[in-house]
């Protein structure tokens, strides 16, 4: 498969509860991709992700969590401890996945081609817990917001991207 056909359907990724999920499962939705954690000075994003996620949802736009540990041990939680975090201090209903590694040899092929897609400020790099990529309903990433992008200041880039 040539690189520039890759989409995000491509992807296969374990959810909290261990079962496999097909990222074509949200072929045609607006995807907004996350590596979370639960002890980070970002993590209060949670309540901004989840009130885009129930503002658009019914528009086909949806948040996907990856927790991630690989920033000073941030998110040492097992994958029921984060679920269970997120679902009572914040509320989230949108799909999180099981823990994975962002960044080095053991990144998930998904961050591999997210990185590939839109470099960051340290080139392909993750540099820090929240980082967003926004995905177009035809699966390409659109943009890459670093982690001091707040959730709600996503809401025209959401907008246009719904818009096609």
């Amino acid at each position: 498969m040539r690189h520039d056909q890759t989409t995000l359907a491509d992807f296969r990724a374990s959810l909290l509860d261990g079962s496999g999920k097909d990222l074509s499962d949200y072929a045609g939705q607006v995807v907004l991709v996350v590596n979370t954690a639960s002890k980070c000075g970002f993590t209060p994003q949670y309540k901004g992700l989840q009130k885009l996620y129930e503002e658009f949802r019914d528009e086909g736009f949806v948040v996907l969590g990856f927790p991630c540990d690989q920033f000073a041990h941030q998110e040492p939680g097992s994958d029921e401890e984060i679920g269970a975090f997120c679902e009572r201090n914040f509320g989230v209903e949108f799909p999180l996945f099981s823990k994975i590694e962002v960044n080095g040899s053991s990144a998930h092929p998904l961050y591999e081609w997210l990185k590939s897609e839109k470099s960051g400020v340290l080139g392909g790099r993750i540099k820090w817990n929240f980082t967003k990529f926004l995905v177009g309903r035809d699966g390409h990433v659109i943009d890459r917001f670093g982690p001091n992008r707040k959730p709600e200041d996503l809401r025209e880039a959401v907008e246009a991207a719904l818009r096609g």
